[in-house]
């Protein structure tokens, strides 16, 4: 008898596949703990490349809220401490960035045991197809989501009404947009995966449509920084056209059901 129960070795069989193979528990939190720890180390080294270009990377960020603003308004700050703040976190943002190639990886090392073996030779278009929807996300909020929106914002600007935002709150919204729609951007690599494996078709997607359409509203809402229905309806158009290129993807690449033969007596 095992004096600790947890050790023992774990293997759930689906048709001749293991869950998690021929190891334990034990030593799948390990491998977990060695994934999470070489992705902080990856960030880390990231994050000293974004130090050595912050004064770039700030100025880069900021400036679609400087296009938005009124003639002869700036950006300000009422914290001592929060343009430090800033520099700190977009040093932060961009190791996140520089290193996502490697930490979408280490996460696939991770939920590889989890995926068929049939399925485990996708890791390089896992990374590539992840890593291309973050920036893709990231680049729709900065050049077109962001600025429309900050526009809007400013124009409620008058000589009554003077827009001076702080710093601390426009980062915040835009990092909660940027990370918004770098997770919405991640929906054609999940449909490309799951038509793949054979759990999704086109047909279903596209008879599912009116129900999806729903749906994407009512994420939009929740997800949305601001309770307007112009950043709403920002969050849920680029969602609805997602949905529609994903229904292309799984036509393209899912998985063919073959046609079974009919049966000369019946």
């Amino acid at each position: 008898m095992a004096l600790v129960p947890f050790a023992k070795r774990t293997r759930r069989i689906v048709g001749d596949n293991s869950l998690f193979g021929d190891i334990s528990i034990l030593e799948r939190l390990e491998d977990f703990r060695k994934r999470i720890v070489r992705a902080l180390l990856a960030v880390a080294g990231g994050a000293l490349v974004g130090f050595a270009l912050i004064d770039r990377l700030v100025g880069f960020l900021l400036q679609p809220t400087r296009r938005a603003l009124p003639a002869g308004t700036r950006l300000i700050y009422t914290e001592p401490g929060e343009a430090f703040g800033l520099y700190v976190q977009v040093a932060l943002i961009s190791g996140v960035v520089f290193a996502m190639p490697f930490i979408m990886y280490q996460l696939w090392r991770l939920i590889a045991p989890l995926v068929p073996p049939s399925a485990r030779r996708f890791a390089v278009p896992f990374v590539g197809f992840t890593t291309l929807g973050f920036v893709a996300g990231a680049a729709f909020t900065h050049y077109i989501a962001f600025p429309y929106m900050m526009a809007f914002f400013a124009s409620f600007n008058t000589p009554d009404l003077l827009f001076m935002p702080r710093l601390d709150d426009v980062f915040d919204l835009y990092t909660k947009m940027v990370l918004g729609m770098a997770i919405v951007f991640q929906m054609p690599t999940v449909v490309f995966f799951l038509a793949k494996l054979g759990l999704i078709t086109a047909g279903f997607l596209w008879r599912s449509f009116q129900y999806a359409f729903l749906l994407i509203f009512i994420a939009a809402a929740v997800i949305t920084p601001t309770g307007d229905m112009v950043t709403q309806t920002i969050f849920a158009a680029p969602m609805v056209a997602l949905y529609l290129l994903s229904i292309g993807i799984a036509w393209v690449f899912g998985r063919v059901t073959p046609v079974q033969p009919m049966n000369r007596d019946e």
